[in-house]
């Protein structure tokens, strides 16, 4: 069977060939009374626009590159589905790759990106990037380049983030408002700002709320639920005493309350505990994890919102969006029932 064209479409309804072009591509030239009668005719005939020779006129893909760290943890899932929601809504499909938190693969990807002609890259960087020349070649083509969660200052581009400076503090406010004191926070050895910027709110809060900060009680490591519960053991053979964790993010926490639990500390009576991130398990652990929530979705869909400003102003002012954190309070830190 012959596969319908737009010159199928434009002798059916007795219009030139560039209309019905125009009109499937929503030009505002074209009224709307006829792109619906060239909708209603493509749909009637069975008519699938050619993806590939509409993007070699046009140069554009309606392709989006996105790089993630991981797909294991449910907070990069969550700020894809923003993204894909926006995109999709605009006429945009995604390619996702993974980078599994190193920087090769993650170079890998771009290039793959690159080969495929997207028509922009939305990216978290990884944990151990420090060179930043593959993202300067994205620049260099003049595609639209937009970071989210962890952005790259030195390169001046569109980004949608948290204040982690806030989501720390109020994470540590709300320990000393539950009654704790000897507070403890599980950062990581990565100079990432926003790890760095947790640890500054956390500093932040003790000093607030006249509390000493003690560096005994700062821990540093690789963050994973099983470094979580290292440093619950760490603590306990050094003596130091403690009475709350505050865990750069949730799979450390509850690293943290399983350590806690197996060595017969009840949480969150003798020790609090509060994670960052608001992973899909803290709700259905016992007991539950208070964390900070990052508004992964709208995070995402700001990430897209973004690169459609950029396609439409390529002169603009790349923009920072800093999204608000929001305290989720759960049983593994509620001492205090209010």
């Amino acid at each position: 069977m012959q596969k319908t064209t737009i010159h199928d479409i434009a002798r059916e309804l007795n219009i030139t060939f560039s209309t019905v072009a125009r009109a499937l591509r929503d030009h505002p030239a074209i009224s709307e009374a006829t792109k619906a009668a060239v909708r209603e005719m493509a749909e009637k005939l069975n008519y699938r626009q050619n993806k590939l020779a509409s993007s070699l006129r046009s140069g554009n893909t309606h392709i989006i590159g996105v790089i993630v760290p991981s797909l294991h943890v449910s907070f990069f899932s969550s700020v894809v589905h923003g993204i894909e929601k926006v995109m999709n809504e605009n006429g945009y499909s995604i390619l996702l790759y993974q980078s599994n938190e190193l920087q090769q693969q993650e170079i890998r990807g771009i290039a793959t990106f690159l080969q495929s002609r997207v028509d922009g890259i939305i990216s978290s960087i990884t944990l151990e990037t420090e060179d930043y020349r593959h993202y300067e070649e994205i620049k260099k083509r003049n595609i639209p380049l937009i970071f989210f969660d962890r952005d790259v200052a030195a390169l001046d581009t569109p980004s949608v983030t948290i204040n982690d400076h806030e989501g720390g503090f109020i994470a540590t406010e709300h320990l000393v408002q539950q009654g704790y004191r000897r507070i403890v926070h599980i950062t990581a050895t990565q100079a990432l700002p926003i790890f760095q910027e947790r640890l500054r709110g956390y500093k932040d809060a003790l000093l607030r709320y006249g509390i000493p900060v003690r560096e005994e009680l700062i821990l540093q490591g690789q963050f994973s639920l099983e470094f979580g519960k290292a440093c619950i053991r760490q603590l306990r053979e050094r003596g130091i005493p403690f009475d709350a964790v505050f865990a750069l993010e949730d799979y450390t926490a509850m690293g943290a309350i399983q350590q806690l639990q197996a060595d017969g500390i009840a949480v969150p009576q003798e020790t609090g505990v509060i994670g960052f991130a608001n992973e899909s398990f803290g709700a259905l652990v016992s007991p539950g994890l208070s964390t900070i929530d990052q508004q992964t979705v709208k995070m995402g869909e700001e990430a897209a919102r973004l690169f459609l400003a950029t396609v439409r102003d390529k002169q603009h002012k790349p923009r920072k969006v800093v999204l608000e954190p929001v305290l989720i309070a759960r049983a593994s830190t509620k001492k205090i029932i209010s």
